[in-house]
């Protein structure tokens, strides 16, 4: 047999025992650890039971799947789905020319697919697909901050909160309605996200998170200790938007008319979240193209140079006072037009809906979807909010379920779910250069 006969023939996996079993027994404390406190003691009156069986039953079947999945992984079949995961290339790859990708048809049937929806869907379910879209919003404005300017902001949820409170305050002192708001609200979170930049210029890595999360807790007390202003703790109310002094309720305010009755229709109690749907998908839309022009003209390229080297890039000539400015205040921005919708959707707002944990769930939906990935933040918002509302009778379990799924995700895909792609040239095989 040849030399190249020889190299050409598959190579037999060697399965390693002692590695299986040591993973095994690893998984197993790890599952004590995280199942002991939740499922192995049960309060029974006023006194803890221990329950061992389902306990020993849990482990058992966390530390048989995992030993099945060692040594799964280690035959050939199971090395090439690791190799789907795990690549050599550092994520850098050159595809064929002529190449075009698959988005070119999967973005309109979303578009047409999010249009007939409406149509099919039960109120219940339309609130959940609101829920999902303004977590995108959030999504990719801290994907501006975060993915493609590298800067850790942990206090994401103030900007969120101004948008929100912007819309019941200016109700409430100025008579400022939906559509006056929507754009203020921007305008002012972009102002407070100018007013952070600038003492965090110099800031970097731990000190920069530290900061902004200080920045989140600010804006949160404010909002709960100011009882005069902001309602405290018991919040305040929020009008419901209308289209062209048109309302959306079964009887219209003095001076108003119901649009159902304008529109001489039967009332649905959806009218109010078609509206706020159609809206919000179209304005993340706009939000999603004008992210996608961004990326592509010099400030998106000045963000990641900033991303990656500061140092390089003012050695470059960057005015990185600018590019972090920019940055802070396009994403904060997009925050406040969340805020909004929120706002309206929920018909109530007070400081429980803005705590550091919306702040991490909102940096998890980055993280999970792909650092500067903007299809990936879109799916992982959907996967971190719609998911659980569907599986409420796991309420209790969600944040446990939350954190397995970030800890698998930072195993199996540490750059998320779909990598960042960016446009580059390379010399072809055979080519001189």
């Amino acid at each position: 047999m040849s030399a190249s006969q020889t190299s050409a023939a598959p190579k037999t996996a060697r399965i390693d025992i002692k590695k299986s079993l040591v993973d095994t027994v690893l998984a197993g404390l790890i599952a004590l650890i995280v199942f002991g406190p939740i499922v192995g003691i049960v309060l029974d009156g006023y006194s803890f039971k221990l329950e061992p069986v389902r306990l020993a039953w849990m482990i058992g079947a966390v530390m048989l799947g995992r030993l099945l999945l060692s040594l799964y992984l280690q035959t050939p079949a199971g090395s090439r789905i690791m190799d789907r995961f795990e690549s050599s290339d550092s994520g850098i790859s050159v595809l064929p020319p002529g190449y075009k990708t698959r988005l070119r048809w999967i973005v309109p049937l979303v578009i047409l697919a999010a249009v007939i929806f409406p149509f099919f869907a039960s109120k219940y379910l339309l609130t959940v697909i609101i829920l999902g879209l303004i977590y995108v919003l959030l999504g990719l404005g801290l994907n501006i901050v975060v993915g493609l300017a590298g800067l850790l902001d942990l206090g994401y949820v103030a900007f969120y909160a101004i948008g929100a409170y912007g819309l019941a305050l200016g109700y409430q002192y100025l008579g400022l309605g939906f559509w006056t708001v929507l754009p203020l609200a921007a305008i002012v979170a972009a102002l407070a996200g100018a007013l952070l930049g600038f003492p965090v210029l110099r800031m970097h890595g731990d000190y920069l998170a530290i900061v902004t999360l200080g920045f989140g807790e600010i804006i949160r007390l404010i909002l709960n200790n100011w009882l005069s202003f902001t309602g405290g703790p018991n919040g305040m109310p929020v009008p419901s938007p209308t289209f062209f002094g048109l309302e959306f309720g079964r009887r219209a305010k003095e001076g108003g008319t119901p649009i159902h009755e304008f529109l001489g229709i039967d009332y649905n109690q959806n009218f109010k979240f078609l509206f706020i749907y159609v809206v919000l998908f179209l304005v993340v839309l706009l939000v999603l193209y004008i992210k996608h022009r961004l990326t592509r003209m010099p400030v998106g390229r000045a963000w990641e140079a900033l991303r990656e080297d500061e140092i390089a890039c003012r050695a470059m000539g960057l005015n990185h006072v600018l590019v972090k400015l920019s940055a802070f205040m396009l994403g904060a921005s997009t925050a406040g037009l969340a805020g909004v919708f929120f706002a309206s959707y929920q018909g109530f707002v007070n400081p429980s809906s803005f705590t550091f944990f919306e702040s991490a769930l909102i940096l998890a939906i980055v993280v999970l979807g792909g650092m500067g990935s903007t299809v990936g933040v879109v799916i992982a918002a959907f996967v971190l909010t719609v998911a659980p509302e569907l599986l409420r009778s796991f309420a209790d379990y969600r944040v446990l379920l939350f954190g397995i799924l970030m800890v698998l995700m930072m195993i199996w895909r540490p750059r998320g779910l779909i990598r960042i792609s960016r446009s580059g040239f390379a010399v072809r095989k055979g080519v001189a250069p």
